[in-house]
């Protein structure tokens, strides 16, 4: 039986979700041409901007404006403005057979990390405070708990996900990190094949938050200055799309972008340490998802730092083609600002890796190193390691997924915070 259309109200965003007023249209499977007719016909959109016609797929988004909307036709999905009539006319005329199966409120989504808010700083602090009342009463009791340490040649992240005993690099294995871009200028990536691409309107790759960078780091980098390595795939060739503005927010037009970008030159892996607190899944992420693994191409995205106040998956990772990631702390606990699973088929944690005093890179102006927590910090472990079993084994997109939840280490947790355990490298 086909999908049926999906067009929510455009009122019914959540006031704690910001939108910004255009619309997500997600087409049919290879009915792109046909959608277009009907904007064209039915609302009298002409004339998108179209990412095939700029160089590598990397659209200009400040066409957006200029053109009311784009499309992009990899994935068949566009961004455009509709008023009212519009909104109305593309409804009414849609059926089951319409070429337009979903129009969706475009949102704007955020970089998570810690430091979001005082409600996640409390939920860190009672995570510490617990975790060492509950060390203490186990050591009383005599039972030995495995904990995990940086030392002065790996970080514990590497340690406990055990790429620190592999011997592989993601040598030919293209890694996409969307996010808030990176600072090309830092020396621990001297050297390193890096295409680098901005999505965000007036601003240049270059990351003046740091998140992006410290994502970068941990996915893609390798050892610091005085010989730690912090990051996996230290050999992959690097693709840094900038979707997130240096405030560390944007508009799922800007992310689209990225991975439109990020599919059409062939990445293998694509890493997504950005959200929002959206319960709904998203027709168009999910379409995006799966088109994504047609491609050969796996999506990782977090899964969320919204567990302390019981929060639940949010988009895009609560999308069922999208590999969502819950954080763990140096004791293999559930961090307890990880995201759990949701109600929705999509919205659960498939895996799970570390995400607590993660050491990695940042921009040169912010001291070339920090520790992060968050499932943000998460996420890059799982694109660094599936690069890797992308290098070692030639799977990719849902045999690549299949591969990295089969071969996790079990943890002794409910899977709606951990999944299917702890993601091991090859």
């Amino acid at each position: 039986m086909s999908e049926q259309p999906s067009f929510p109200i455009p009122e019914t965003a959540p006031a704690d979700d910001p939108t910004t007023g255009r619309y997500i249209i997600t087409f049919r499977e290879d009915a792109v041409t046909e959608g277009l007719a009907v904007l064209s016909n039915q609302a009298g959109i002409r004339g998108l901007a179209n990412s095939a016609d700029f160089p590598e797929s990397a659209l200009d988004l400040s066409q957006l404006e200029a053109t009311g909307g784009a499309v992009f036709p990899t994935l068949g999905v566009a961004v455009v403005s509709l008023d009212e009539g519009a909104f109305g006319s593309i409804t009414t005329s849609a059926q089951e057979d319409s070429a337009i199966l979903a129009i969706e409120p475009e949102r704007i989504f955020y970089a998570i990390e810690e430091g979001l808010s005082p409600e996640y700083l409390r939920g860190y602090r009672d995570a510490v405070d617990n975790l060492y009342e509950k060390a203490t009463n186990e050591e009383l009791l005599g039972i030995q708990k495995e904990c995990f340490a940086d030392d002065t040649q790996f970080t514990w992240g590497l340690k406990a996900t055990k790429v620190d005993k592999s011997l592989l690099t993601g040598s030919g294995i293209k890694v996409a990190v969307l996010d808030t871009g990176m600072d090309l200028l830092h020396p621990d990536f001297a050297g390193r094949s890096i295409v680098s691409q901005s999505f965000v309107p007036g601003e240049s790759v270059q990351d003046n938050n740091s998140h992006g960078t410290h994502c970068i780091g941990t996915a893609c980098g390798f050892k610091d200055l005085n010989g730690r390595r912090y990051g996996v795939a230290h050999q992959s060739t690097i693709y840094v799309g900038k979707v997130l503005n240096n405030s560390g927010s944007g508009n799922t037009g800007w992310i689209i972008a990225g991975m439109e970008w990020a599919i059409a030159n062939g990445c293998q892996v694509i890493s997504m340490s950005l959200g929002s607190t959206t319960r709904t899944p998203s027709t168009a992420y999910e379409t995006v998802g799966r088109r994504a693994l047609q491609n050969g191409c796996l999506i990782v995205a977090a899964a969320g730092n919204n567990g302390a106040s019981g929060g639940t998956v949010g988009q895009p990772a609560n999308s069922p083609s999208i590999m969502a990631v819950g954080a763990l702390d140096k004791c293999l606990a559930v961090a307890n600002f990880s995201a759990k699973a949701g109600k929705s088929p999509g919205a659960k944690v498939d895996i799970a890796a570390p995400g607590v005093e993660i050491y990695s890179s940042v921009p040169m102006q912010q001291e070339r190193y920090a520790a992060y927590n968050g499932t943000s910090m998460a996420t890059p472990h799982v694109a660094g390691i599936a690069a890797l079993y992308a290098e070692s084994t030639g799977k990719r997109g849902s045999q690549l997924w299949q591969l990295l939840t089969s071969r996790t280490l079990p943890l002794p947790l409910p899977s709606a915070s951990v999944g299917s355990g702890l993601v091991q490298a090859p």
